[in-house]
C-alpha cells in the first residue's frame, strides 16, 4: 500500500503543502497546466524558490497576485469557479470538499451560514491555487492512505480582516475541535498552522499520529514563510506500507425517523452509496410515545460527511442528525479472479499481517452464472471456493 506522512512538527499552510508536493516531485509544469483549467492565470503567478529554514533545504511555493490585491470570495463564487472549470471531477470535489469544511469552520465561528461567510484571505486567489494545487498533487502520487501528526498550537496573535486574533486562530481551533485533531506545544509563538492548512489535512488525512510502519521512498520538505527558532517546514513522507493492520478515521451519521415512506428511504441509500458512503444500513427501533421507527446509519469518510449529512436532510424528513468520528481497523483487500467450469468468478481476498484470512466468491458473478446455467447459486458458489482452494495451494 502506498502511504504519505505529513509531518508538521513546524505547523502547516496551503503553501507549505504545495511546496512540499514539488520537493516531492510533482512535475511544475504539470501542476502549472492543471491550474490552467481554473481559468485564473491572469490573477497570479506561481513562484517556485529552493530555500533553507534554519539550516534545512526546502521548495518554497508563493502565489502572487499580480501587482495588486486577490479579492475576497464567498462559497458561491469559489464554488462556480472550481465546479466551471475543467479539472478531473476527483480533483474539482475534493477541493471543493477542502473549501465547504473551511467555510463551515468560519461560519461557526462567526455565527453565520456557510453561504454568507466572507472568506477574505482564504477566499483569496492564493488560497485557491494552494488548495487546488495541493488536491492535484496528491492525486498525482497516487496514495491509498494518508496519516497526519499531531499539529502544534504555536502562540501569539495573527492579522486578520477583523484585526488581530488570538493563535490559534478561532478558524483552526474549530477544525480542530470538529476532527479531533491532536495537538501540542513546540514551544514557539507564532501561527503555525493556518486554516487553510488545517483544512488540507483534516480533509485528507485517514486519520492523526504518530508515522504508521512504512518503507519511506521520497521525502518532499516545503518551506512556510516566518523564520523560526526551529526549521519552518512541512515534511511529506512517501512510501510503502509495511505489514500491519492499519487503521482508519471514519465519520459515522445516525438519525432515526417515524414519518418516511420506506422506497424513499431505499432511494436514500442509493444516493449515499452514489456520494461515497462505505456503508449505509438501518434497523427498526422504538421512539418516543412508544412509535415504531428507523434508524439509518451511514459510514463514510470524513471529508464526504457534509455531503452525505445533506443528502439525508434532502431526501428524509428528519430534522437531526448525529456525528462522531471512530476509528475502524481494515484488512489489507484486493480481487483475484478463479476459473471455475462455469465461466470466471472475482474472489474478494483479505489479508492480516501478508496472511489470508477471508476469500469470499463475488456473489453476483455467482448469481450471473446460476441463471446462465440454470443451476443453485450455491452450486456455483461451491465451485469457485474450491477452485480458489487449488489455487492457493498452488
Amino acid at each position: 500500500m502506498k502511504l504519505a506522512y505529513l509531518d508538521c512538527a513546524a505547523g502547516i499552510a496551503g503553501d507549505m503543502c504545495l511546496g512540499a508536493l514539488l520537493d516531492c516531485g510533482l512535475p511544475l509544469d504539470y501542476l502549472e497546466q492543471e491550474l490552467s483549467r481554473l481559468h485564473l492565470e491572469e490573477e497570479y503567478e506561481l513562484q517556485v524558490h529552493s530555500v533553507t529554514r534554519s539550516g534545512v533545504k526546502a521548495t518554497q511555493a508563493i502565489v502572487q497576485t499580480a501587482g495588486r490585491e486577490s479579492p475576497s470570495r464567498h462559497w458561491p463564487e469559489i464554488q462556480a469557479t472550481i465546479a466551471s472549470s475543467s479539472l478531473s471531477p476527483t480533483i474539482a470535489q475534493r477541493s471543493l470538499d477542502i473549501f465547504r469544511t473551511l467555510g463551515q469552520a468560519e461560519a461557526a465561528v462567526h455565527g453565520q451560514s456557510l453561504e454568507s461567510v466572507h472568506f477574505h484571505e482564504v477566499g483569496a486567489v492564493d488560497a485557491t491555487i494552494d488548495i487546488v494545487g495541493t488536491c492535484i498533487g496528491l492525486d498525482w502520487l497516487q496514495v491509498e492512505r494518508i496519516i497526519a501528526s499531531p499539529q502544534p498550537v504555536g502562540g501569539g496573535w495573527a492579522n486578520s480582516a477583523h484585526g488581530k486574533i488570538p493563535v490559534p486562530v478561532p478558524a483552526v481551533m474549530q477544525l480542530w475541535q470538529d476532527f479531533r485533531v491532536p495537538v501540542f506545544s513546540n514551544g514557539v509563538e507564532s501561527e503555525l498552522v493556518t486554516p487553510t492548512g488545517a483544512a488540507i489535512s483534516v480533509s485528507w488525512a485517514d486519520g492523526f499520529g504518530p508515522c504508521p510502519p512504512m518503507q519511506v521512498e521520497q521525502v518532499g520538505v516545503g518551506a512556510g514563510t516566518k523564520d523560526l527558532p526551529l526549521p519552518n517546514v512541512l515534511r511529506l513522507w512517501v512510501g510503502d506500507s509495511l505489514a500491519e493492520q492499519p487503521t482508519e478515521t471514519i465519520a459515522v451519521l445516525e438519525t432515526q425517523i417515524d414519518d418516511v415512506n420506506p422506497q424513499v428511504v431505499a432511494y436514500t441509500f442509493e444516493r449515499l452509496f452514489e456520494a461515497g458512503a462505505l456503508d449505509v444500513f438501518s434497523q427498526p427501533v422504538t421512539m418516543k410515545q412508544n412509535r415504531p421507527g428507523t434508524l439509518v446509519t451511514a459510514i463514510c469518510p470524513p471529508h464526504l460527511a457534509d455531503r452525505c449529512e445533506g443528502i439525508l436532510f434532502e431526501e428524509t424528513t428528519t430534522i437531526g442528525i448525529r456525528r462522531s468520528l471512530q476509528q475502524r481497523s481494515v484488512l489489507e483487500r484486493e480481487i483475484m479472479r478463479v476459473e471455475t467450469p462455469y465461466g470466471s468468478i472475482q474472489m474478494k481476498v483479505a489479508r492480516r499481517h501478508a496472511q489470508v484470512v477471508n476469500a469470499q466468491p463475488e456473489f453476483s458473478d455467482c448469481a450471473a452464472l446460476a441463471r446462465k446455467f440454470h443451476i443453485p447459486v450455491q452450486q456455483v458458489w461451491l465451485a469457485a471456493q474450491a477452485a480458489w482452494h487449488r489455487t492457493a495451494q498452488l
